[in-house]
């Protein structure tokens, strides 16, 4: 983190804004300061006959004293200005742009603070284990319980009853959708409305994708996913259309009151919920249009046909368009160094870009490199939105409150309504995201060895360099898209942010390995129900417990290493037990379920 000095912000700061208000030309301060001279000067001249005598007298008398000060007053001043720039070169900003004040650093970008060791004692700890280490020693490579081989996947299986062609041939309307979020939760928006198309009888026009102020991605369905395959993948399930017929195009969907936002349905909406308030109005104007649609529709009570349809989208219909496929085919070959498939998931995501084929060299015998996926969710805005604290002290408190006063204004209103809950009750109730340093000693606690190769996805870590550094002490082979992917690569990607997180969901769904830090992200929802559809069994995700590591951690000044590791383990452990998914719980993340898969 910076250390600042106040006494150096402010004169830093009051340089600032009167350069920038000479350079700038601001009328109203120029006149102000032009005024105030000129009073000074009207002033001066006044007693100007009456004094200029004894100054004059004064003046020769103790012209070398002011001489002296002057020139001391200009090297403190000249000295002031060089420790400034040494200590404090990013201080020196306007007032005005506090909003900007927090900006997520790029890992390499060069402008890391100082390094924050919340558990230095863990972290030394942690360092001489991993020294004495022997390669792949961990047993969290592969699953820890051998049922998870037994389900397998059959969402896609055969349906020949004719009451679901009956179905299809009589239509109640269309569908059209405004999918809003980033690409997971587009991705999760679209299976809920082929649920909901199937539900009503009614046709679905191809989600449309909204541009979001936060992700800023002008993508649409066809630039991300195969449009033809969605459409013939599910065409003895749901009629879908690419538009809808001119007829339809003109009208206006609030005027006719068919326009349905998300505060027209309830939160995870049951089907009733739907027949009673969406089906009149489609059978009345031929179409509803769901505006900035999400998680509308809930996960039980559901008929297992729509859940069924559910999980047919989300892991056989929506394929990834060629030119993401290609990429990420690229990117996973690199991480490992190897050139032909190894599971299931390979296939399932980046099709036939990835095939038996192994380049000749050198290297033609050896074995893929492993590697494990990290999702860390430790950007600006999940920092700053937890009201947790991160071990940055008083610097790191005033950035984060100027960054929730301009990005989260309803909270803030929240806040001073509502009785404040301390930093330390947040972290013991396990609402802090985990930090790189803490992911970093749980997977040294595994038996991760030193020489493990780290895909980082997302890569925006708030405090750039210096945030990393305990992960990066650690495991120093941390690599991310913009490591492997050459500029001219990567540059088909430039300013479509969905489209680069795609190559990410393709990354860690393929890893070895993939290491969640937050189970209530969608991509680490996603990737590891995605996992578990394809995995049989080979395909382990970590999910620590925030509330029990936050309990473990607080012992880092006495628990020694043996028995974090024991705690740690076993709290991993648990949480990879082979379990069907519960009443209401996602059939994204948790598809094991009969409706989704089929155990042998």
């Amino acid at each position: 983190m910076f250390k600042q000095e106040s006494k150096q912000k402010d004169t830093c700061n009051y340089q600032f804004r009167y350069q920038k208000m000479v350079q700038g030309h601001d009328p109203n301060k120029l006149e102000s300061f032009n005024g105030f001279r000129s009073y000074n000067s009207m002033k001066s001249n006044s007693f100007k006959g009456g004094y200029i005598g004894k100054r004059h007298t004064w003046m020769r008398k103790h012209l070398s004293s002011i001489v002296v000060t002057v020139a001391l007053m200009g090297f403190l001043y000249l000295l002031d200005s060089f420790m400034s720039s040494v200590f404090e070169p990013s201080v020196i900003q306007s007032n005005s742009m506090a909003k900007n004040m927090i900006v997520p650093l790029e890992i390499g970008d060069g402008r890391g603070k100082d390094v924050v060791l919340m558990y230095d004692r863990l972290a030394s700890m942690a360092s001489s284990a991993l020294v004495e280490l022997k390669q792949d020693e961990s047993k969290f490579w592969k699953e820890s319980y051998r049922q998870a081989s037994e389900w397998s996947p059959c969402a896609d299986k055969k349906e020949s009853t004719s009451v679901r062609t009956e179905k299809l041939q009589s239509n109640t309307g269309y569908i059209l959708v405004s999918a809003n979020g980033g690409l997971n939760q587009q991705r999760v928006a679209v299976c809920n409305a082929v649920a909901v198309a199937s539900l009503l009888n009614a046709t679905l026009v191809i989600p449309r994708l909204l541009f979001s102020n936060v992700w800023k991605d002008p993508s649409q369905f066809g630039d991300i996913y195969q449009e033809e395959y969605f459409i013939k993948t599910l065409k003895n399930e749901v009629n879908i259309v690419k538009d809808l017929p001119p007829h339809l195009k003109s009208l206006d969907f609030k005027e006719i009151g068919s326009l349905i936002t998300d505060a027209d349905m309830s939160k995870e909406a049951t089907p009733t919920e739907y027949i009673e308030k969406v089906l009149p109005l489609l059978s009345k104007n031929g179409v509803v249009h769901f505006l900035g649609y999400g998680n509308r529709l809930g996960f039980d009570p559901l008929p297992s046909e729509l859940q069924r349809l559910r999980c047919k989208c989300n892991y056989h219909a929506l394929k990834f368009v060629h030119k993401i496929q290609e990429t990420g085919s690229l990117l996973i070959r690199r991480i490992r160094k190897y050139d032909g498939p190894r599971n299931k998931l390979d296939k399932q995501l980046v099709g036939n870009f990835i095939t038996g084929f192994r380049s000749n060299g050198p290297d033609i015998d050896r074995e893929p490199l492993k590697y494990i996926a990290l999702h860390l969710r430790f950007e600006v805005d999940m920092v700053a939105y937890s009201l947790c604290e991160f071990g940055g002290g008083q610097v790191e408190k005033t950035e984060l409150q100027a960054y929730r006063e301009v990005h989260f204004p309803l909270l803030m209103q929240r806040l001073k309504r509502s009785k404040a809950v301390s930093a330390e009750e947040l972290r013991r109730s396990g609402k802090c995201p985990l930090t790189p340093e803490e992911a970093a000693l749980v997977l040294a606690a595994l038996g991760f060895t030193s020489e493990t190769y780290i895909y980082l996805a997302g890569s925006q870590i708030y405090g750039g360099k210096s945030r990393m550094q305990p992960l990066t002490n650690l495991y120093p082979h941390v690599i991310t898209k913009e490591d492997l992917l050459s500029p001219t690569e990567l540059a088909p990607f430039k300013n479509f942010s969905s489209q680069l997180a795609a190559l990410d969901f393709i990354a860690c769904a393929t890893a070895d390995v993939f290491a969640i830090t937050d189970s209530g992200s969608q991509l680490s929802s996603l990737v590891s129900g995605f996992r578990t559809y394809y995995g049989r069994g080979h395909a382990p995700t970590l999910r620590p417990s925030k509330k029990r590591l936050a309990e473990i951690l607080s012992k880092n000044q006495t628990i020694d290493w043996k028995e974090f590791e024991a705690r740690v383990t076993k709290m991993i452990s648990g949480a990879q037990s082979v379990r069907l998914r519960g009443w209401g719980r996602s059939i994204y993340r948790q598809p094991r379920c009969p409706e989704c898969m089929c155990k042998f």
